[in-house]
This record gives C-alpha cells, sequence and structure tokens, in this order.
C-alpha cells in the first residue's frame, strides 16, 4: 500500500541533544504535504515546547496537536480508568502539566503514583509513593519502560536513566508492578493515528528503536523503517523475538530514496499528496 501517513519518534531519528541530524529537515520538508505526527517516549517536554525545539534547531516546527508525548498519553490513559482521577506524581514539568490538564494532584489520597522521566525521585517523593501504593491501594503507571535514555551533557554524550530505571524503586519497595502507557504498548501509537485520521495500515512508524518503535507499530499493522541513526547502530545484530521492519537502513536519507524507488513522486509532488485533516 502507498503510504498515506507518517509517524517519527524523534530523539535519534531527527535529533541528537540540540542538534538536527542529517538529512531530517530534508525529509520532513519532503513530506509536509503528507499527514504526519510525532510520537516520543519521552514525557519531560510539552507538545508546544517539544514544537519549538524542532524549530530552535532548523526543523519545520510542527503542530503541536501533532506532537504526541508518553505524559499526554498517560493522562488520557488514567482519564479512561476513572474521570478526574487523583494521582501523585514523580517526574518533569511536562508530566505535570498533562496530568493536571485531566485530574488532580493529591499526594494525601491519590488512585495513582505516575513516574515519568526527568527530576523528581529522592527520598521523600519515594517515601510518599511507596505509603500510597500500599496503604491506599494506589495503582502505579509509568509513562515509558525505557530503562536508560541517550542524552547530551556538555557537549558529550551521555546516558540517563528512563522511565522502567526511574519506577523500579517504587515497584521494588511495594513489590507492585506498573502499568506502562509509552512505546510498545499501543495507547501512544493509537492517539497519532486518531489525530491522523489514517489507519495503521497506510502508516509508517519511523523510529530508532526496536523494542519500541518497530515492535509496538509493527503489532498494530503499521509499515515501519528503523534508522540507525540513534541507539542501535549500523552493523548492529537484530535483537531475538523483535519482528524486522520493512526499512532497516542508516538514515533519513537513505529512507528518503527508498521511498522514491518504491512509490516514486511520494516524497516530491505535492501538489498529488492529501492533506492532514485537522
Amino acid at each position: 500500500m502507498r503510504p498515506q501517513a507518517f509517524l517519527f519518534d524523534m530523539d535519534g531519528v531527527l535529533f541528537h541533544g540540540d542538534r538536527a541530524l542529517p538529512g531530517a529537515g530534508d525529509f520532513l520538508e519532503a513530506i509536509q504535504g503528507l499527514p504526519h505526527a510525532f510520537v516520543t517516549n519521552n514525557p519531560i517536554l510539552t507538545p508546544e515546547q517539544v514544537a519549538g525545539k524542532l524549530e530552535r534547531m532548523g526543523l519545520p516546527r510542527p503542530d503541536p496537536r501533532f506532537v504526541l508525548t508518553s505524559a499526554e498519553a498517560t493522562a488520557a490513559w488514567l482519564a479512561l480508568e476513572k474521570p478526574c482521577f487523583r494521582y501523585f506524581a514523580v517526574g518533569a514539568d511536562g508530566l505535570h502539566r498533562a496530568l493536571a490538564e485531566r485530574g488532580v494532584s493529591d499526594p494525601q489520597a491519590a488512585e495513582f503514583v505516575v513516574v515519568g522521566e526527568g527530576p523528581g525521585l529522592d527520598y521523600a517523593t519515594l517515601s510518599v509513593g511507596i505509603n500510597l501504593i500500599l496503604k491506599k491501594g494506589a495503582r502505579l503507571v509509568v509513562t515509558n519502560p525505557d530503562l536508560t535514555v541517550d542524552a547530551v551533557c556538555g557537549g558529550e554524550h551521555c546516558v540517563l536513566p528512563g522511565g522502567g530505571a526511574l519506577v523500579a524503586p517504587f515497584a521494588a519497595a511495594t513489590g507492585v508492578q506498573p502499568v506502562v502507557i509509552g512505546k510498545p504498548a499501543p495507547g501512544l501509537f493509537l492517539m497519532a493515528l486518531e489525530r491522523l485520521a489514517r489507519p495503521a495500515r497506510a502508516c509508517v512508524m519511523v523510529g530508532d528503536r526496536p523494542d519500541t518503535d518497530i515492535a509496538g507499530a509493527a503489532a498494530l499493522g503499521m509499515m515501519t523503517a528503523l534508522v540507525r541513526t540513534g541507539r542501535f547502530q549500523p552493523g548492529e545484530p537484530w535483537p531475538a523475538g523483535v519482528p524486522r521492519p520493512l526499512w532497516d537502513l542508516a538514515s533519513l536519507g537513505a529512507l528518503a530514496e527508498a521511498l522514491e524507488r518504491s512509490w516514486p513522486g511520494l516524497l516530491s509532488d505535492r501538489s498529488q499528496l492529501p492533506r492532514c485533516r485537522v
């Protein structure tokens, strides 16, 4: 099927830290006539802040409505579980803002303990969360399962704890396993597909991680493309048990060439491409 829309992971696909990756701008410019959305397990920034970050790097500024973060997906899931939910959150500002739009912060009687990436975990917050789970029956939720995330610290590559690592102390202390929201779980993908108004089979998910981006999208029937510009480097063997993508390429530039070979004009003839429904 000719692709009708694209979903993009960002860190490792479009940029590293605050630096756009080679070919990212050209690829995004080429698909401006196609519906597209950005899906990230990173809950630290709000969609508006993510859009501003891309613009500062010289990339096309997306409509924030088509930037989906694991914080937003978590808030949406909680609202479905219980409207006007009460929560205790440990994480960065993007998580707190997303939850506050749909629920009420209540450290004394929270129904959910929500853990996300970024600053916030310390002895005090861990203690509050543990007691909410053990004594109040709060459910433990984490925005994403990544154990580590790549970052740039002082101009050099560094590795930071991901949601999976930050929720681990709560799980260890309580014996309760968390509900995991972000990729590869379907929630984040389904939110993006709903906003794009396209079926999964007509969309291409472009990511850099086999276990989250590719596995999650493939499970929903999406076309998948892996670019080896992030954590999963060229020459690294494919992990066992993860479905292989339709495209496994070194860069976005190589992906653009492959797409043009299969569907001439897909990325160049914008006048023939359907516009994004908003």
